[in-house]
């Protein structure tokens, strides 16, 4: 193991002033702070190595700190190792000692999270964003990043590289191919990739719109303009490849504790107008006046809740962040905000709009932001739910037939078994009616291995770099894979291989699987270290 730091001054003046320049050099540099890149992290020094962890942004943990408490877990079975000793230890915070726990709030998630950091002693910088890689050939040598709160320069020299932001900044700044976007469904001979157009059904929404709903200011009047939220795109023939991105939300906790709460008040810039399509929907659903007909609103522990999109119009940004994957720190900042402003604006608007029916006016304004969450952050979460990239063209593509288990691959590292879910990407004008785009929901009936091709780039394009969470696959079947339990598990598999590559002084693509399968299988919460 080693690490060397050193503080050096930089000639050169930022604001009148020197600019500090700090270098460390470490084995394994991790690049995202999310939930695998803790685990990884974690996992990383277990192994007996040097690492450090970057994190661009101001909280860890990334959607399991933030909010996402209800856990996508699939077929829980599936989920080993650390990732799975993550909710135990989640349990363990909850005063149960021996089982585990899928549905948290974001403090004990945080407070878990915190204590893979401290535990592993692991060098941790936060706000501290990526500008530049230094590779020679295959091999990225350094990265360079700025401390986004003092414009200190860092260099960090490393043998092994992880991406495990949901983004994928790194491989991209490392040459790496990748794509943004859904492919054409013959690209892979898949059947729910590109363009889908889904149906309505009363009984749920389905993330749709029933007929009749227009789309015009002035309803049935073309010339009046699309209401707020409605694109201009054209329908598409089903299948077809686009550059359009499934939509972002926040996965938002509030609870009804009264000695807890705090209201949900008027946002700033709030504009009435943006919910003009919510308010068409009740007049379109007369029969729904649940609140679970327009959200998905999980309860968690200590009267909090988990909230996620659901129906026609609801928490998901549609068509707003279709450049937030390739868009500069700055610019996803900016759009950040913008988001923040539409969901509590939402909130807002079901609490006092009075074209809300009275069932859910009332059932909302028994809710308020937590107290004794976010603190940091006016007591909303800081993380959007990105829930799709870039996608790394890696070694191995994973496709829908590897979700349907009609293609098997003998390098797993873990399990997939989610279905196969899109949030919609777009929401347009079909047949003068307002319309959804891009939701898909279909079942996984097994859980299927993902493979460890699919976290490493081409060998041609780099030698020493894994891809954890903006791995490489497919739209449909980065759907399915797309799950913090899932994210955290390849976390660990991406720590423990470059471990093996840094031990043998090979490129990532020549690991022996087998041999890092066999490990993990006799030490999966890795509580021997140096085997490699």
């Amino acid at each position: 193991m080693f690490l060397f730091t050193s503080l050096l001054l930089q000639s050169g003046v930022l604001l009148g002033k020197p600019v500090q320049r700090t270098v460390h050099t470490v084995a394994i540099c991790i690049y995202g702070a999310t939930s695998a890149g803790v685990i990884a992290s974690y996992a990383a020094v277990r192994a007996g190595n040097s690492v450090i962890l970057i994190e661009p942004g101001k909280m860890i943990g990334g959607l399991t700190t933030g909010g996402l408490g209800s856990t996508d877990a699939g077929v829980k079975e599936s989920i080993t190792g650390l990732s799975r000793q993550f909710y135990q230890r989640v349990a363990r915070k909850y005063g149960n000692a021996s089982g585990e726990q899928w549905t948290f709030e974001p403090r004990v998630a945080l407070d878990v999270m915190q204590d893979y950091i401290r535990e592993g002693k692991v060098t941790l910088l936060m706000e501290t964003q990526l500008t530049q890689v230094e590779k020679k050939q295959t091999t990225i040598r350094s990265i360079k990043l700025t401390d986004a709160r003092t414009g200190e320069l860092i260099i960090v020299n490393a043998k092994q590289f992880l991406d495990c932001t949901y983004e994928g900044d790194l491989l991209a700044m490392a040459g790496v191919s990748y794509i943004v976007g859904r492919e054409d469904n013959s690209k892979y001979n898949e059947t729910l990739s590109g363009f889908q157009l889904p149906e309505y059904h009363k009984q749920s929404g389905y993330h749709q719109f029933p007929d009749g709903v227009s789309p015009y200011k002035v309803p049935g009047d073309s010339t009046s303009g699309l209401v707020w939220g409605i694109t201009t795109s054209k329908p598409e023939p089903s299948g077809k490849a686009d550059k359009k991105v499934q939509a972002y939300n926040f996965r938002i906790c509030l609870t009804d504790s009264v000695e807890n709460r705090i209201p949900v008040t008027r946002p700033d810039n709030y504009d009435s107008t943006r919910y003009e399509l919510m308010a068409r929907l009740f007049e379109a659903q007369p029969g729904m006046r649940e609140i679970n007909q327009y959200f998905i609103w999980s309860p968690m522990p200590n009267r909090k809740t988990d909230i996620n999109n659901r129906g026609g119009f609801s928490t998901d940004m549609i068509g707003m962040n279709w450049n937030w994957p390739e868009a500069s720190y700055q610019e996803r900042d900016r759009m950040l905000r913008e988001a923040i402003s539409y969901t509590k604006g939402l909130l807002y608007f079901m609490a006092t709009d009075q074209r809300v029916p009275l069932a859910l006016q009332s059932f909302v304004q028994n809710w308020g932001y937590p107290k004794d969450e976010y603190e940091a952050f006016e007591h909303f979460t800081p993380q959007l739910y990105v829930r799709e990239g870039r996608r790394m063209i890696g070694e191995y593509v994973m496709t829908e037939h590897n979700c349907r288990g009609t293609l098997k691959v003998e390098d797993g590292i873990g399990f997939g078994s989610y279905w196969m879910d899109s949030h919609n990407c777009d929401r347009i004008v079909v047949n003068g009616m307002v319309k959804n785009e891009g939701n898909v929901e279909e079942a996984v009936t097994q859980p299927y291995p993902i493979s460890y091709r699919s976290i490493t780039p081409q060998q041609k394009e780099c030698t020493n770099l894994l891809v954890p969470v903006c791995l490489s696959a497919s739209h449909i079947a980065y759907g399915s894979i797309r799950m913090e339990p899932v994210f955290m598990r390849l976390g660990q598999a991406a720590a423990m291989a470059a471990s093996m590559a840094i031990a043998k002084e090979i490129p990532v693509q020549k690991v022996n699987v087998a041999e890092l399968q066999q490990w993990f299988h006799a030490d999966p919460g890795l509580k021997k270290s140096n085997r490699r």
